[in-house]
């Protein structure tokens, strides 16, 4: 396995992070296997959203993801089943090369208002790896079984 200090690593790149503001929490991984680590609401008063609203709520970092990974910003589970606190763009894409403030878009497909307090958790981050493509314009595409059939086009 490779060292934790070059930003390359598949196994382990570094992502640097940057409070914005000094109460601005610290991400991390709450277990020794989790997938994402934590982004906290960086809020100065609590934030009440009432059934159907969203609201980009800061969290107070900015990162530096090296080139060839991505920040996956993706709901937490346990308020999405009790409270229906959910992500309008889940997985939500941070791109190597954006250095601004980490906000979180999320939405309240609950029935009752929710109140998200400052430094209370709201999403979790995953880095991953990107593989960019050649696009290559072409005439035709080759032929499949499947053709253009989408959406519940192969059944359940």
């Amino acid at each position: 396995m490779g060292s934790r200090t070059n930003p390359g690593d598949m196994a382990h790149p570094i992502v640097k992070v940057l409070r914005l503001r000094p109460h601005a929490t610290m991400p991390r991984y709450q277990s020794d296997h989790a997938a994402g680590f934590d982004l906290a609401a960086d809020l100065n008063a609590p934030l009440v959203l009432a059934p159907g609203m969203r609201e980009a709520v800061p969290s107070g970092i900015a990162v530096e993801i090296p080139a060839g990974f991505e920040g996956q910003v993706r709901a937490r589970s346990g308020r999405a089943l009790s409270e229906g606190l959910a992500l309008v763009n889940a997985p939500g894409t941070i791109d190597a090369d954006y250095r601004g403030e980490i906000k979180v878009i999320v939405i309240n497909l609950g029935q009752q208002p929710i109140v998200i307090h400052p430094g209370e958790r709201i999403a979790q981050m995953v880095i991953a790896p990107v593989a960019r493509a050649d696009l290559v314009e072409v005439e035709a595409l080759a032929p499949t079984g499947r053709g253009e059939g989408g959406f519940g086009h192969s059944g359940r």
